[in-house]
């Protein structure tokens, strides 16, 4: 049967902040909401289940639906899940943790052993739906300016440097919605494939030289100077493709929140016989000590006026670490943020693809 799971943090935080008393005040409140709720949404036969002293509220979902099936479709159980929830939440003023799962009373462990089960995919569900909603509203932008200079173009009464400067604005973006939607199944589960167990390597000035090219038009686009240095030729056990996506995020980041008509440098900070360095500084205002670990959460953005979804930081940080590497946020030369990133180095050097000719 579907199991619906609603858990209050504030219990248990309570019981140890301010003693039982006050933790048993609160569950008697969230006891009412979780009945009123479940009264709005369910049926008659579900049952509701609460034990004295714990911080989970079970609802098992075992009525008939309306067209005779013996169980709710999924997409009913998360309406249902969301529904009571909020009501909770409305009701008591408190953050409640929700999930739900399928439990089989025949299993044997009692309906307690599917409390852990059900909250972590509850946790999952809502952290890929924030991914993908926040997706959706990042891939909106470069679409609605794609969009705006090709309908410019189609007016025909633009002179020659314009157009070729509209073109190249639209080509720039365009390949900002491919990095978008790469970024996309790299951070998926679905995407975790048997890919990240394999050594990987590639050509630390092609993803420089890759990363260059793109930021530029990005760089410009907001009145700001790049400047990306030459290194030699050197390979690092990361692709060449990924570590691109990592600098054009990083890049794409101190743009946005560099000073209007300032820079961005990037080049390698530090060469050892076992990691290379890389180093991405801007001359904006910096990222305070208390926010350089929440501004890689996915979802999370530092206190900021600057727009973002808070996902190219947690991609970064994702590519990296699966590829041995690391990220770490330190003060600028510039004045502003320094983001380096430290990628091992590969035994060879690869030879790169010529996708145009296979």
């Amino acid at each position: 049967m579907p199991l619906l799971v609603f858990r209050l943090p504030a219990l248990e935080r309570t019981a140890w902040q301010r003693g039982l008393r006050a933790a048993r005040s609160i569950e008697r409140r969230a006891s009412v909401a979780f009945a009123a709720a479940t009264a709005r949404v369910l049926r008659s036969e579900d049952l509701i289940a609460h034990n004295r002293g714990t911080d989970a509220f079970l609802a098992a979902l075992i009525a008939p639906t309306r067209d005779g099936h013996q169980w709710p479709a999924p997409v009913d159980i998360r309406s249902a899940l969301a529904r009571i929830a909020a009501t909770i939440e409305g009701l008591t003023e408190l953050d409640v943790d929700a999930g739900w799962t399928r439990y089989d009373v025949r299993a044997g462990g009692g309906a307690a052993s599917a409390i852990g089960p059900a909250l972590a995919r509850g946790a999952q569900e809502r952290e890929r739906y924030a991914f993908f909603s926040a997706i959706g509203h990042e891939l909106r932008t470069p679409l609605a300016s794609i969009r705006g200079y090709l309908e410019t173009l189609l007016c025909d009464d633009t002179d020659e440097g314009t157009r070729r400067r509209f073109v190249r604005i639209a080509h720039a973006e365009s390949m900002r919605l491919t990095r978008l939607l790469e970024g996309m199944f790299e951070v998926s589960l679905l995407d975790l494939s048997g890919a990240y167990g394999r050594p990987a390597f590639g050509a630390l000035d092609a993803a420089l030289a890759g990363a260059a090219e793109a930021g530029s038009a990005v760089a410009a686009l907001h009145g700001m100077a790049l400047h990306v240095a030459a290194v030699a030729p050197a390979a690092v056990a990361i692709d060449a493709d990924r570590l691109m996506l990592v600098l054009i995020n990083l890049i794409a980041n101190a743009v946005k929140h560099g000073r209007h008509g300032g820079r961005v440098e990037v080049a390698v900070e530090s060469d050892s016989p076992r990691t290379v360095t890389i180093a991405v500084d801007d001359d904006g205002p910096g990222i305070p000590p208390r926010d350089r670990e929440r501004v890689f959460v996915l979802g999370e953005r530092g206190a900021t006026p600057a727009d973002g979804s808070g996902i190219g930081l947690a991609l970064v940080r994702m590519i990296l670490e699966r590829a041995g590497g690391r990220v770490e946020i330190h003060d600028s030369p510039l004045g502003g943020a320094r983001f380096a990133v430290t990628v091992p180095r590969a035994a060879k050097v690869p030879v790169e693809r010529n996708d145009q000719a296979e």
